[in-house]
């Protein structure tokens, strides 16, 4: 799934349909033709959705690493990642994403100019390119851990990744080398199953036409 959702997030940048689609939506949300409720329920339902199949293969992993020990063991394990995921990641997201917020309600309960006016400032303006720079790197994220669990489920992948990785011989390329084919194994996982989806919708489509 984490390989799905990125190879969909570079094709909607690489094809002009997921560019239209989305300039399409911001001008509706910018002439209020849509309900702009609705419209941000349905980009919440889409992140809850993503957080929620990467908490449980976090869960999975964790489960995995503590599988021979005792109940109680990996009881206490899983209860602390959970809380720790919780309360410490997306913590800082929901952080992140209510930082343009908290910069309009320090410029709004300024009193004109100042420090609190310009770090409010600060604050609206640099939070779009964060954003930017966090998908960014969230979805390089989504290859190398989603094409790492399909390295180590499939054992003839996981065999010729480290074959690969053994005819590095430079030196400090061996701990690089790894994660970057298991990003792109995520990459060719992802394209696979985005073709696959593609195909099956459009089956769908002619069938219900």
């Amino acid at each position: 799934f984490l390989c799905f959702e990125g190879v969909e997030k570079i094709a909607e940048k690489l094809f002009s349909h997921g560019g239209e689609e989305t300039q399409q939506a911001q001008e509706q949300v910018a002439t209020e033709e849509i309900d702009l409720v609705a419209y941000e329920q349905d980009k919440i339902k889409g992140a809850i959705r993503t957080d929620f199949v990467l908490s449980a293969e976090i869960i999975v992993i964790a489960l995995g690493t503590v599988q021979n020990h005792p109940f109680l063991t990996q009881a206490i394990v899983v209860s602390v990642i959970a809380i720790v995921m919780t309360a410490g990641v997306y913590g800082v997201v929901a952080g992140i994403v209510k930082l343009d917020d908290a910069g309009l309600y320090l410029v709004n309960h300024s009193k004109g100019a100042g420090l609190q006016r310009s770090f409010g400032s600060l604050l609206v303006n640099v939070a779009p390119y964060l954003m930017k720079v966090l998908a960014f790197v969230g979805t390089i994220a989504m290859f190398l851990v989603g094409g790492g669990i399909v390295v180590h489920s499939i054992p003839a992948v996981h065999v010729i990744v480290e074959h690969l990785a053994q005819l590095v011989t430079f030196s400090g390329a061996h701990s690089i080398v790894p994660p970057l084919l298991n990003g792109v194994v995520g990459v060719i996982a992802g394209s696979i199953v985005v073709i696959v989806v593609t195909i099956v919708n459009k089956i769908r489509g002619k069938s219900a036409h």
